[in-house]
């Protein structure tokens, strides 16, 4: 599709994640774990080989005590809407990972994923997973896995797909009840098991969604929205130094 067509699609799926609501109780974190049939290791204190999609990163503005001040920060793929690619499609050299022009979801094909892992190098917010080990899950685990994800096998990289299986469940749904299939909605397993209900998701051009509406917070910001990926990934805070460290990058 190209750029032209790219921008009359009136489709395109974004999240808003309110920082003042957030606890960091990880509920996000462990139903994407769930959701996405993602292994972990027997143990996962290394976290430089472990596999997370929703990363929960710690933020502190600095000060000393009675100014201190720290908020937690939920990290999904951005699947990033720059004009003419988002960095980690551009470099593959097997195409492996490409963005859906129709709704802006940048998806992984891992059996074509040759673990060249130069879409990792080429993501500015380190959401992209190496599979180092062949996946493996307690034996009573494996009874309860989703049929719906596959499984990833060992050398591939793997990353948050804003849980496009129920996109394509919907979208099946809506097929059969005769539905106009560019109106569908659907609910990540991150937003849906939120106790807060700090993230919110749906259509970024459909102006009456909460999503839509959200992003144009006067609190909404974007992370390293300098370098022009754009992100469909917003935050909101009432804290200016949590904004100047999302644009500085991420300490965790």
């Amino acid at each position: 599709m190209s750029e032209a067509e790219h921008a009359k699609s009136n489709v395109l799926y974004g999240m808003v994640i309110d920082l003042d609501k957030c606890t960091g109780c990880t509920a996000c974190s462990v139903a994407c774990q769930a959701e996405n049939n993602i292994s972990f290791l027997a143990d996962d204190s290394n976290k430089v080989r472990s596999i997370t999609w929703m990363e929960i990163y710690w933020l502190q503005n600095g000060k000393e005590y009675p100014d201190y001040q720290f908020t937690y920060l939920p990290r999904p793929c951005m699947h990033c809407n720059s004009p003419h690619h988002s960095p980690c499609t551009f470099v593959c050299p097997v195409n492996a990972t490409r963005r859906d022009e129709t709704n802006g979801i940048v998806s992984h094909i891992y059996p074509r994923c040759i673990g060249c892992r130069y879409c990792m190098v080429a993501c500015p917010y380190h959401a992209r997973k190496f599979n180092w080990y062949d996946p493996s899950w307690p034996q009573t685990m494996e009874t309860m896995l989703s049929p719906e994800v596959s499984t990833r096998m060992r050398g591939v990289v793997e990353k948050c797909t804003f849980c496009h299986h129920r996109l394509l469940a919907a979208r099946a749904r809506a097929y059969l009840d005769g539905t106009e299939l560019n109106t569908v909605t659907y609910t990540p397993a991150c937003a849906e098991a939120c106790p807060t209900k700090a993230i919110a998701f749906g259509n970024l051009k459909d102006a009456n969604s909460d999503v839509a509406k959200l992003s144009k917070d006067q609190r909404a910001f974007r992370i390293l929205e300098k370098l022009k990926t754009e992100p469909k990934v917003y935050y909101l805070s009432k804290h200016q130094w949590v904004h100047k460290l999302g644009d500085k990058g991420l300490s965790a």
